[in-house]
Formats: C-alpha cells, structure tokens, sequence
C-alpha cells in the first residue's frame, strides 16, 4: 500500500528548474532510498514533502490525503517528520529539552494551567518527560539527558535529531543523510539503528544518503535522481549496475559504484 505518492513534481526557482516531473511513489513499511549526484534535486523534493517549499506544479498525496504546499506544521501533524543534512537542534538547551519542544508543540494544557502549576499540568508534564526519557533510552542518550546539546559529539547529536523526530510519533521519516561525516565504524552503528527504529516504532523510511555501502545494506527500494529528473528505480542489486546511474556518478566508462 503507497503511504506517499509524488505526481508530476516541478519545483522552478527563477529559471532553474530543481525537480522536473518527479514521480515516486512510497509503500509503507519500506525503506526507499532516494539517491544522486549533488545538486540532482534531492533535498528539494524532501523540502517539498515536508512543506518547506510549494511545489510550482504537482501533487503530493500523504495517506489519501492531499499535502501539496501545506506548511511545516500541518504535514508534521499528518504525520511526517524529518531530520537535516545539517544538523538543527537547540545547542543552548539540554537534551532532554531538545525532545521535550516536540512534545510541548502538542500539549493540551492552557496558559493558565502552566503559569499556576496545575495538577493537569504536573501529570502531563510528567507524562511527557518520561516519553521523553524512554526515547532517549531507545537512542541510547539517557546519560546525557541533561548535558547541552551542543556539547554532545557528532554522532550523539545525529541520534538526538532522529529522537526529536520520532518525538512526533510519525508514520513517515525523512531522514537527510544521517551518515554525513560519520567514520565507517558509526556508519555501521547507524544502519543498525535505523533498521531497528524501524521495527520498533512501524516507520515507513525515505532516505537520501551519498553512502553507498550503506544505502545497499539497507534500502528495501532506490529512486535515483539526476538533473532533478528520476533516472532509474528499483531493487538495490539493480541500480547498482544500471549504466544511466554509473554515468551519473562517475561519468561515461564507469564500471562500478
């Protein structure tokens, strides 16, 4: 069953046109990788899913229902949520706040409630915090909860953005290149972890990733972009030696990605 369908995508920016006719269709449960060279139109077409960007013309179907050109916070409410190829998070705030903030866009206290410390107030406050902890427990982060966020290293902060993603409890994740300056060790950590994110929280995944050990360890299905057009799609073995996706890559004459 297709959770997201994209039809006939064009996103112009003056007279460059980024993403022309893109078409991609999304089943659930599956990891899809979506893969190029840089500049072929990939983080467009997430900014596009996720509300960012309007597209110029197209539509963007999100379980049945239309999202073309909502904004940000509505397609989060539907039930997208994404991480950043570069990393966005509020480094002068601890990390359990940093997942907290997700939670606190979703309360169902009032004003009034907050600012006098009601009973309703304590027991939702204490019942985000401890969601909260369980997904930092999950990302292993727990121990550092209470450390600043700019203070964790590299790898610790690319876990924190995914938990405050997951804090949205979405049915679709974008993820944005979550290896980018990973060492092989971590990249090997990372697939592991998002294999098992996706398990235990039923996600359905579209990732962009220029790690191409990973995206073939661990992608069910790839779309490849070039020149903001879909060049090939299909089953990670099939991309890998598809002549259109070597030339891409590498030029004419490779042999191999």
């Amino acid at each position: 069953m297709a959770i997201l369908t994209a039809s006939n995508i064009d996103k112009v920016f003056g007279g460059l046109k980024a993403v022309n006719d893109m078409n991609m269709t999304i089943e659930k449960g599956e990891i899809l990788g979506l893969i190029g060279p840089n500049g072929a139109g990939k983080t467009t077409m997430f900014n596009m899913i996720s509300g960012i960007y309007k597209p110029t013309s197209g539509k963007i179907t999100f379980l049945d229902q239309d999202i073309t050109g909502l904004s940000p916070s509505r397609v989060h409410n539907k039930g997208i949520a994404r991480t950043f190829q570069n990393i966005r998070l509020f480094k002068g705030n601890s990390v359990l706040d940093n997942v907290l903030a997700v939670y606190h866009s979703h309360i169902e206290y009032g004003f009034i409630s907050a600012i006098f410390r009601s009973p309703f107030f304590n027991k939702v406050e204490s019942e985000i915090t401890k969601e909260a902890m369980e997904l930092l427990t999950v990302l292993n982060l727990a121990d550092r909860a209470y450390d600043l966020a700019g203070n964790l290293p590299y790898g610790d902060q690319r876990r924190l953005e995914i938990a405050r993603a997951l804090a949205g409890k979405p049915k679709l994740l974008l993820l944005d290149e979550p290896a980018a300056g990973m060492n092989p060790a971590e990249v090997v950590k990372m697939v592991e972890l998002i294999k098992y994110l996706k398990e235990k929280f039923d996600l359905t995944i579209l990732l962009i990733e220029h790690q191409m050990g990973m995206v073939m360890k661990l992608c069910d299905r790839l779309v490849v972009m070039d020149f903001g057009q879909v060049i090939a799609s299909g089953l990670p073995s099939e991309i890998r030696d598809d002549p259109l996706v070597l030339e891409a890559y590498l030029g004419k004459g490779a042999a191999v990605i």
